[in-house]
């Protein structure tokens, strides 16, 4: 699949906001004052908001995203297109009450938490419901989603506490989040490496309806040109080139927050260094996610030859 900047800039970011919409929401521990009470929800509504946004450029006509509200009996786009707006208009309220009263309402908290985790699991199940790609059709797709949204969430959350707090103590779960959060997209990708077209029955003889006659392969292409779907539904990337980049992924989003966070805990050193944990551990997520799409292979490759096309 091509993987599409604005797509990867939607699930890193707005995973990051709803994640630490949902800590705010929990009631994790954070500055108190007015200043905090607005700019800890700006920061993230602001990250939320903006991987929503983003993510409609890579629609044909973004000034018809508002019609996909209407599809949310069917599609997982809508329904978490709706309950994101639900959920940031709930959080709005709360952060109201927070600025005005200085108090956290708890019910009100936990209902958006509840909703910032269903939104990304519903951005999750926009491909983990695909068929069509094999490496994306799994449980590990939503859980890896939701794993990572709420550890960004974690990291910053305990980060930002560190202007009130000195204590190390929250660095003892962040390590353990990270330590959880990536093991489980490494069974992901154990699990790419062992998933194919030809595995999930999918092969040029069943896309073409043709192997009743025997062995099918490619004459000559449907199109002189690159159009619409091998262009979005075929990418390339080779897998020496996959290997490196799943490493600098492991290096940034998971060796250096560990190690952030393990000198926190280690040293007593203030949870403030955590935000720059989360720095690295969104870098390393925006390589995690690059592969994601490029390496997965759509049934529709298979009229073209599939990877080789």
């Amino acid at each position: 699949m091509h993987p599409a900047i604005s797509v990867i800039f939607f699930t890193v970011t707005s995973g990051a906001g709803f994640g630490l919409i949902a800590m705010i929401g929990a009631g994790m521990p954070l500055p108190n004052g007015l200043a905090a009470a607005f700019f800890i929800p700006a920061l993230a509504g602001l990250l939320a908001v903006a991987g929503l946004i983003s993510s409609t450029f890579h629609l044909g006509h973004p000034e018809r995203a508002w019609r996909a509200f209407s599809q949310w009996r069917s599609s997982w786009l809508s329904r978490e297109g709706v309950l994101s707006v639900i959920t940031l208009i709930l959080f709005g309220l709360y952060t109201l009450a927070w600025m005005i009263s200085g108090e956290r309402i708890l019910w009100l908290g936990l209902l958006i938490a509840i909703g910032s985790a269903l939104t990304v699991y519903m951005t999750a199940m926009i491909y983990a419901q695909m068929k069509t790609v094999p490496h994306w059709h799994t449980g590990l797709t939503p859980l890896c989603y939701l794993l990572f949204s709420l550890t960004c969430g974690y990291l910053l959350a305990a980060g930002l506490n560190g202007f009130a707090s000195g204590a190390s103590s929250p660095a003892g779960l962040a390590v353990v989040a990270i330590a959880i959060a990536w093991a489980c997209k490494y069974a992901w990708w154990k699990q790419a490496e062992t998933t194919s077209l030809e595995a999930a029955g999918s092969t040029m003889e069943s896309a073409t309806g043709l192997g009743s006659i025997g062995k099918v392969r490619l004459l000559e292409r449907p199109h002189t040109g690159e159009n619409y779907l091998t262009h979005e539904m075929i990418h390339v990337v080779g897998r020496k080139h996959a290997a490196k980049l799943r490493i600098i992924a492991l290096a940034l989003g998971a060796a250096l927050p560990l190690l952030i966070a393990l000198g926190v805990w280690a040293f007593a050193a203030s949870t403030l260094w955590l935000v720059l944990a989360f720095i690295v551990l969104m870098a390393g997520l925006f390589v995690e996610r690059w592969l994601f799409f490029a390496e997965a292979e759509h049934a529709v490759s298979l009229y073209y030859g599939g990877r080789e096309a």
